[in-house]
């Protein structure tokens, strides 16, 4: 377990370097995939709540420390009014409570079904990007919610969703090489139940 956190700890990083290159999609009203929350996603089904909520601090850190830091007080390809009076770790909160959305389907995942990990990956994105942006107008006093942000929230979040699958993959490789054990319960019985039908 300590190996396979570690190195997705590792990954969140190769991740948070990744997302400077990844450009904006001016024809998808600005959106991009937002990678760090992606592999946050991804892994938070696949650990233990303690883990989880190591890994939502690790990230809160690093999109405050990229984001907050700058003149936008937000995702400076998302938002574009500034907002100099966010408060720091803003973004830690909103990552467990995240990672609490996954966990929550963990026994869906466990019986095969990641799918439903992978679709709930992109709704909490969109919850994500929407808090955010919500928290922001609170700050302004004032509130603003043209549809051009709404479009790049939604773009993002459908656009971050389509590489779960790739972030899925990734982490079902580490997992085995780390020798770290995620259950399949639903996948364990359809082998089970092959192998009496075949004998």
């Amino acid at each position: 377990m300590i190996r396979y956190t570690f190195t997705i700890i590792l990954l969140l990083l190769i991740a948070n370097i990744a997302q400077q290159f990844i450009p904006i999609l001016p024809e998808l009203a600005n959106a991009r995939v937002l990678l760090i929350p992606l592999v946050f996603l991804c892994a938070a089904v696949t650990v233990n709540y303690s883990s989880m909520l190591l890994l939502a601090f690790l990230c809160g850190f690093l999109w405050d420390a990229q984001n907050t830091l700058g003149p936008h007080g937000g995702d400076a390809t998302v938002y574009e009014h500034p907002v100099a009076s966010l408060v720091f770790g803003y973004s830690i909160v909103l990552y467990a409570l995240m990672g609490f959305l996954m966990q929550g389907i963990q026994p869906l995942f466990r019986q095969g079904k990641w799918h439903f990990s992978a679709m709930l990956s992109g709704v909490a994105v969109f919850l994500y990007l929407l808090a955010e942006f919500l928290l922001i107008n609170f700050v302004r006093g004032d509130f603003v919610f043209p549809a051009a942000t709404r479009y790049q929230i939604l773009y993002s979040s459908v656009l971050t969703m389509i590489f779960s699958p790739l972030v899925f993959a990734i982490l079902f490789k580490l997992a085995k090489l780390t020798g770290y054990t995620i259950r399949y319960d639903g996948l364990k019985k359809s082998r089970t139940r092959r192998f009496i039908l075949h004998t």
